[in-house]
């Protein structure tokens, strides 16, 4: 039966049940693929999820990678994973980061608000946003109204944002 999950940039932790793509051969790299070279070899609609846990903030073109991610993921699929938080000292810190992200970022790939990248990235919902704190974030009441906004002026309270995000189709 054909896995029907695909996680981008495996790394040294592959997942039981998904597709594990990776630049690197490892043993049990399913995938060994450029996220970089477009197109990416799977099937348009092949998969209910992408999962892609820090890896977004490595890609060369996150616009058209966003597209190939909706390209791949069925009507009502969904991509989750997790990026650093832009204030966070090993966002800006790591050399191999080449994008940052904070709570606005993804409104930018759902067609709402000023501007938009759908054309290149396809529409998007949605349907989690959440920053998790540092353990100095962790001392801030009420975290999940205050975190984004005081890890915006204060370094190092947030660390990461989780996401959920459903493919529009």
């Amino acid at each position: 039966m054909e896995k029907a999950k695909l996680q981008i940039g495996c790394g040294k932790k592959p997942m039981e049940g998904y597709v594990n793509l990776d630049l690197i051969k490892y043993p049990w790299v399913d995938v060994v693929h450029d996220l970089g070279r477009f197109p990416w070899p799977f099937r348009d609609n092949q998969f209910e999820e992408v999962y892609a846990n820090s890896v977004l903030e490595h890609l060369d073109d996150l616009l058209r990678s966003m597209g190939e991610i909706h390209r791949v993921l069925r009507p009502g699929g969904v991509l989750r994973g997790g990026v650093p938080w832009y204030n966070y000292a090993g966002a800006f810190g790591d050399p191999t980061h080449k994008h940052f992200f904070n709570l606005s970022t993804f409104q930018y790939f759902t067609g709402n608000g000023q501007y938009s990248y759908t054309e290149k990235t396809g529409v998007w919902r949605i349907v989690k946003l959440e920053v998790t704190p540092t353990r100095y974030g962790s001392l801030v009441p009420f975290k999940k109204k205050l975190l984004p906004f005081l890890g915006g002026f204060v370094g190092n309270l947030a660390h990461k944002i989780n996401f959920e995000l459903e493919a529009v189709k």
